[in-house]
């Protein structure tokens, strides 16, 4: 065997090995022979992109469903012609500059579907099978503060009248500061509650992460709950005002809205738990930023 090792790394630029928008990778592509070897092509590239997988069974037949996307494809040619490698280790400089947009998402992996930010080195011999080294790097993307309503109140509302195992009505009114949160951080909800009902009523709430697939005009959603608690119980023919504060914990990762085939979208969902009825709820979208001043690796996941 001529080609002894080879393989490419990169320097990280913060103790997280965290990149994101506008940063630079410097990187090297490492080869180690043990005699003259002679190269066909040696090409380094730098590459975004996501892929959607998953099967439905239906009886005896089974449907799969996929799709792809790319974001970013660099290519780089650190040797085009024939050559001899002399050196027993030779060592080529690669930079991958990553685009200063936002429309890149951040890494994410989940048995359904991922998204991948990673570098690789093609090598090429005549007559051989073409090698491949591959590294893969974590990326954060910076927070879009062009989503609309991000930094303004929520508000909603419902209602419901009782009719079986008891009577009247109930309304809820369900009030945040923002939409925006950083993990770590405070999120503060007013709930509003009419009870004009012979019933008395358990509000809760659910904080969840939804992650969404779509592949050939399907979609599979899977739902997960962050934190859920409760509030005191509301007596019959009463009204109430509550609140509460709902830590985001800090390892939950940001919320992916700028891929068209995944997406990781948070809810926060407050209901009334009422016997023997239909529960009343209210969503609110909620949307987790990536950290500004410490950019945090736990929650994302890579190959």
């Amino acid at each position: 065997m001529t080609i002894k090792n080879f393989s490419i790394e990169y320097d990280a630029i913060n103790s997280q090995n965290i990149f994101t928008n506008g940063d630079t990778i410097n990187g090297r592509i490492v080869m180690e022979v043990s005699k003259e070897t002679p190269i066909q092509s040696l090409t380094f590239i730098g590459k975004g992109s996501a892929k959607v997988r998953w099967v439905e069974h239906h009886g005896k037949r089974n449907r799969y469903y996929w799709s792809d996307e790319k974001y970013y494809d660099i290519k780089q040619h650190i040797l085009r012609e024939t050559m001899l490698v002399m050196s027993l280790v030779m060592n080529a400089h690669v930079i991958c500059m990553l685009h200063s947009s936002s429309k890149m998402p951040s890494s994410f992996k989940t048995s359904t579907g991922r998204i991948v930010h990673k570098l690789k080195a093609e090598l090429k011999q005549s007559m051989k099978l073409t090698k491949t080294a591959k590294a893969h790097f974590t990326f954060v993307s910076k927070a879009d503060m062009d989503i609309a309503g991000l930094m303004e109140p929520q508000h909603d509302c419902t209602d419901k009248k009782l009719a079986v195992f008891g009577s009247g009505t109930i309304a809820m009114d369900v009030y945040t500061k923002k939409m925006g949160y950083q993990p770590g951080e405070t999120l503060q909800v007013k709930v509003e509650i009419h009870n004009h009902s012979s019933r008395d009523l358990k509000p809760k709430f659910e904080l969840y992460e939804k992650q969404s697939f779509f592949a050939q005009g399907h979609r599979r959603v899977h739902t997960q709950v962050i934190v859920k608690d409760k509030l005191e119980s509301i007596n019959a023919r009463s009204k109430e005002i509550m609140e509460k504060m709902i830590t985001l914990p800090r390892n939950v990762p940001p919320s992916i809205l700028n891929s068209s085939i995944i997406k990781l979208e948070y809810r926060l969902k407050i209901y009334l738990d009422v016997k023997y009825a239909t529960d009343p709820e209210i969503k609110l979208p909620i949307v987790v930023l990536p950290l500004t001043n410490e950019l945090r690796s736990e929650g994302l996941f890579v190959d």
